[in-house]
């Protein structure tokens, strides 16, 4: 069971933003990889994705990777021609590309609001707009974008720019799979709650009062109904399962991995 073995799996933002702990991205390529997928991938920094590459490596995997702005069009373009020059095919997508940086409307300047559409949420849809048309082509493929449960709620966090984007990505995802379906071409979301992974410190810096980092970590696992903080782990899996032959009658939908926050009436 869920076995990529032949596939050619393309995944942006499969770098990590420190030396310990597993991003989502990174256990994203790495998990399918070891299914069979030949990963080839585009991050903002080669540097950051040498322990990934190395990973697949080292358990005989494949793992190319192109240095990417996934906000320009020209850039994941390039990316998706390099694919194909290299494989012939795409088989699936994973948009995982995003940031979530403090602000309320009446605070938020809109340097910043403009940034957050651009990484989170344009970064989805030029990658779609580059990778649609070849799936459409071998009459197969599967997408999976990375969204979060800040777009279905508030959990705790002044993040408007990024509740907004994570939210828009979803219907993106919904309304694409409705227009792709008759063409043999699958678009799904995979929707993590509060995970503990290297990006988390950096959170930690925008969002915590200084020198309350533990309280903050504290905080975040004491919202989700299961008592802890998930990890990239459980949304490599999930996403594994939607790109999977086993799930080819699933599309358009959203599968949240959470612990139960979107669950629960008053924890946020």
């Amino acid at each position: 069971m869920l076995s990529l073995n032949g596939k050619v799996a393309l995944i942006t933002g499969l770098g990590q933003s420190h030396s310990e702990g597993w991003g989502i991205g990174a256990a994203i390529a790495v998990l399918l990889a070891r299914q069979g997928a030949k990963v080839f991938g585009g991050n903002r920094t080669l540097a950051s994705t040498v322990s990934t590459k190395a990973a697949i490596e080292a358990e005989g995997g494949i793992c190319d990777v192109v240095e990417t702005d996934v906000t320009s069009s020209s850039s994941t373009k390039a990316l998706v021609d390099a694919c194909m020059a290299k494989h012939g095919r795409i088989d699936i997508l994973i948009n995982n590309v995003g940031r979530s940086e403090p602000g309320c409307p009446a605070t938020m300047s809109e340097e910043i609001w403009d940034s957050q559409v651009d990484l989170n949420l344009k970064s989805v849809f030029l990658m779609c707009q580059h990778v649609l048309p070849i799936m459409e082509k071998q009459r197969s493929g599967a997408v999976v974008s990375v969204a979060s449960i800040a777009g279905l709620r508030y959990i705790g966090k002044p993040q408007v720019g990024y509740s907004a984007t994570k939210a828009a990505i979803m219907q993106l995802m919904k309304t694409s799979a409705v227009i792709y379906a008759p063409k043999g071409v699958r678009l799904n979301t995979v929707v993590p709650g509060l995970m503990d992974t290297p990006y988390t410190e950096g959170l930690v810096s925008r969002y915590a009062v200084d020198g309350q980092a533990e309280e903050y970590m504290k905080m975040r696992n004491a919202q989700v109904p299961m008592g802890k903080m998930g990890d990239a782990w459980d949304v490599a899996n999930a996403t594994l399962f939607l790109v999977s032959d086993e799930a080819q009658y699933i599309t358009g939908q959203e599968l949240v991995v959470d612990g139960g926050i979107t669950s629960s009436t008053g924890r946020t």
